[in-house]
């Protein structure tokens, strides 16, 4: 399982690491991390490398003083407009790839988290978050609108009166705010966020991985269909489910040791 280059070394801007059953995506390209050429060819390697080897949890964090200051803006002057379609069915691909990923992914934000950055933290299903750290889709400032799929995604946890406050106005909220608004999952303080927020995915990674799948399934169907198209789904779901090794030590263990038993899950 070699790890493309562009993932790996001291000139990787997006730098691919395991702990165990956790893997680490850290944005690293001081000092904004700006998604450019080289950082969106990044993602498409990394989102392609982990759709083929599935890690049990992900956490996607950056280093340096912001997450990210979004989109450098020599990408629209440099793109003509015969082939926008195509460069940003590309872009809103990797979103896609992101939230398909069978195994919870955590987004960690402890500061400035600006457009291409902020819609891959919507495709995530958990986003941690400092009170300070501030979010925005400030597309408006170049007269664009976001093309990564944040817009429908901050509409679906969010709402639709939110989405097209937050785009339509460019402001910057805060991660204290968007806690309120059902967007950021967590708060952690600054002084200990890298640690909090590391130890928040790693109990995901270390737990029932087939079990978190099938829940990430069940959301999707109800979002896509309503709660009819999801129960549609969840006995053949739940079945699949309860065939896991997981599954059966964990209720023989229950059945042992009670409902804090300490059993160790394996991902399967």
């Amino acid at each position: 399982m070699t790890l493309p280059s562009t993932l790996r070394g001291e000139g990787a801007v997006l730098r691919l690491t395991c702990d165990g059953p956790l893997t680490v995506l850290t944005l690293h390209s001081p000092p904004m991390n700006l998604f450019d050429k080289a950082m969106w060819a990044a993602w498409a390697d990394a989102v392609a490398w982990l759709t083929a080897h599935p890690p049990r949890a992900l956490l996607v964090r950056a280093q340096g003083l912001v997450v990210s200051a979004g989109v450098d803006v020599n990408v629209f002057a440099g793109l003509p407009a015969e082939d926008a379609t195509a460069f940003w069915r590309t872009q809103l691909g990797i979103t896609q790839a992101l939230e398909a990923l069978p195994c919870p992914t955590v987004f960690a934000a402890h500061s400035l988290t600006l457009t291409a950055a902020f819609e891959l933290a919507l495709a995530c299903d958990l986003v941690v978050a400092t009170p300070q750290a501030r979010f925005g889709l400030v597309e408006r400032k170049i007269g664009f609108t976001p093309a990564m799929g944040g817009t429908q995604r901050l509409a679906e946890r969010a709402g639709p009166a939110r989405a097209r406050e937050l785009v339509m106005t460019g402001d910057l909220y805060r991660g204290s705010v968007l806690a309120d608004w059902g967007v950021v999952n967590a708060l952690f303080p600054p002084d200990s966020f890298d640690t909090d927020a590391h130890a928040y995915a790693m109990r995901l990674a270390a737990g029932p991985t087939r079990a978190h799948e099938a829940t990430k399934n069940v959301v999707r169907r109800y979002l896509d269909g309503g709660v009819s198209a999801a129960d549609a789904a969840l006995p053949v779901l739940a079945a699949a489910v309860a065939a896991t090794i997981d599954h059966r030590r964990a209720v023989t263990a229950f059945l042992t040791d009670g409902p804090e038993h300490a059993t160790v899950y394996h991902g399967r």
